[in-house]
């Protein structure tokens, strides 16, 4: 359980990060949602997160590429929750197109984003973890990090370097109790992946024979951020239904 734990989620308004969110609220703990400038989700979904599961939420809009306003957020934070325990770097977007053609923008974009959002967040988080004498970072790669994509060098650029970032923030932090892990997803059913389905020839390749659901990714999230997980740290969990094998 995690109660009176609070959790602050990236790129939570919708898909995996809303799953997370959820899950977390459901095991007990507190929610800071953080996403791009509100368009209503985000403050609908902190709404009936403190309905449906009694804990404290609330909604930050926040550009995560931006250094100065990711401090600004988490500052805010700490005043309205007092600290940080969980921190789950998930905003992400994709700027797909084979490298041969690929845009500069699109690939800065996706880095940014992706990569880069997610050193902000770890880098103003973790003082108050130290400060706590603990804490848990969870940061979503995916497993185009690990065996690459065509048409997505840039995505999964982006997700080898949370790894390379997870693994390195892990041994940075190990000695003040603070552990840094990553999940890998598959192919999980969201917004983004609507026009496929159990027919398609890429699900067909899959061992499980399925693709996978944002509550796979939740359940994985919340092992990692329960004290069950406290001795794991540096490690990748791929959420892929064999995928990767």
């Amino acid at each position: 359980m995690l109660n009176g734990k609070i959790a602050l989620i990236t790129g939570a308004s919708r898909g995996i990060g809303k799953a997370i969110a959820q899950k977390l609220a459901a095991l007990g703990a507190q929610i800071a949602l953080v996403d791009l400038a509100d368009s209503g989700e985000g403050q609908g979904l902190a709404n009936c997160i403190q309905e449906e599961y009694k804990v404290k939420a609330a909604f930050y809009g926040c550009d995560v590429t931006d250094f100065a306003g990711v401090k600004a957020t988490v500052a805010a934070v700490k005043e309205d929750f007092g600290t940080v325990d969980i921190l789950v770097n998930n905003a992400g977007i994709t700027r797909d197109g084979l490298v041969a053609v690929m845009k500069e923008s699109d690939f800065d974009d996706v880095l940014a984003v992706n990569l880069k959002g997610a050193f902000h967040l770890i880098r103003h988080v973790t003082p108050l973890m130290i400060r706590n004498k603990g804490g848990k970072i969870i940061n979503i790669s995916s497993i185009a990090g690990l065996m690459g994509n065509g048409g997505q060098a840039n995505y999964a650029a982006s997700k080898a370097g949370l790894i390379g970032l997870t693994k390195s923030v892990a041994r940075e932090l190990a000695g003040r109790n603070i552990t840094c892990n990553a999940i890998a997803p598959g192919f999980i059913q969201t917004e983004m992946t609507k026009s496929f389905d159990e027919t398609d020839p890429f699900v067909a390749s899959i061992p499980l024979k399925r693709m996978g659901s944002v509550d796979d990714v939740a359940a994985a999230a919340a092992f990692l951020a329960d004290s069950g997980a406290d001795y794991i740290t540096g490690e990748v969990l791929r959420v892929d239904g064999g995928l990767a094998i």
